[in-house]
């Protein structure tokens, strides 16, 4: 396939299957279990493909890399930032929950909610972060097609938990399972368009590809590191933290046969 082939294929069925899974496991009795397993997962995925190869391919692709470990610092710094502005966390209140309903199974609809403002909250800073990780797909597909799929399972696997979170909130803000649903999908579509409008931009831009990798290493190590793994804490027993672990490592060792079994492929 064409390297644009598989850019809109990794976005459309990255967005479909993160969606469409986080829909299921709101609805599911056992969502609790699954949601804490997948985030053990994805924290895995995100750093084995951050530091497994979207850095190291980065950094082959370069003549300066103390330039991109800047952007790496830069970048992280620009994620707390945004999470700070609401948009990354799509956090509104002082006592943000946003992240601890995600681990929650969805309650009866409740009697009292603010119309629908917190939900197109989570849409719009959802759509923003849908799009970036777009423009992160497209970077690793055009520097190497095995990077780009480890960087699309990494992305998938994060967005499953954090999906799962956002329908959570739009339903306890007044929206109806399928307009939450409808709306998820539309949020979703962000991720096909910021894959696109990359591909044909960083065609007369290449030399943006490097630090755009390094940039996608700085935004997975800060979800992985700040957003995901505080939440394992809450389960600090042994039997948890040993299942964490293995989990962990088996989204490294994902990425890792992935890029093994693939090879580079320019």
């Amino acid at each position: 396939m064409s390297v644009l082939a598989w850019i809109v294929l990794a976005s459309v069925l990255g967005g479909l299957l993160s969606i469409g899974l986080a829909a299921l496991l709101t609805l599911n009795a056992r969502s609790n279990t699954w949601i804490s397993i997948l985030i053990s997962y994805a924290i895995g995925a995100l750093l084995g493909a951050a530091f497994l190869n979207a850095l190291p391919e980065a950094l082959e692709m370069t003549d300066e890399p103390k330039q991109l470990t800047i952007i790496l610092l830069g970048g992280i710094l620009v994620f707390f930032i945004l999470e700070k502005l609401l948009l990354w966390r799509h956090c509104h209140l002082e006592e943000c929950e946003v992240h601890e309903s995600a681990l929650e199974i969805v309650p009866p609809a409740p009697s009292h909610h603010d119309h629908g403002r917190s939900g197109m909250m989570i849409v719009l800073g959802d759509t923003f972060h849908n799009f970036v990780d777009g423009i992160l797909i497209a970077a690793a597909f055009m520097a190497d097609i095995q990077l780009g799929i480890v960087t699309a399972i990494a992305i998938t696997a994060h967005e499953i938990p954090q999906e799962a979170g956002d329908f959570i909130i739009l339903l306890n803000s007044g929206f109806s399972r399928a307009r939450a649903l409808w709306f998820n999908f539309l949020s979703g579509a962000a991720t096909v368009l910021g894959a696109l409008l990359a591909y044909f931009m960083l065609h007369q831009l290449d030399h943006l590809i490097a630090p755009i990798l390094a940039f996608a290493a700085a935004s997975m190590t800060y979800v992985a590191m700040a957003d995901l793994i505080p939440s394992l804490h809450k389960r600090p027993e042994i039997g948890a933290t040993i299942q964490q672990v293995v989990l962990i490592v088996c989204g490294i060792g994902t990425v890792w046969l992935v890029g093994a079994f693939f090879g580079h492929n320019h």
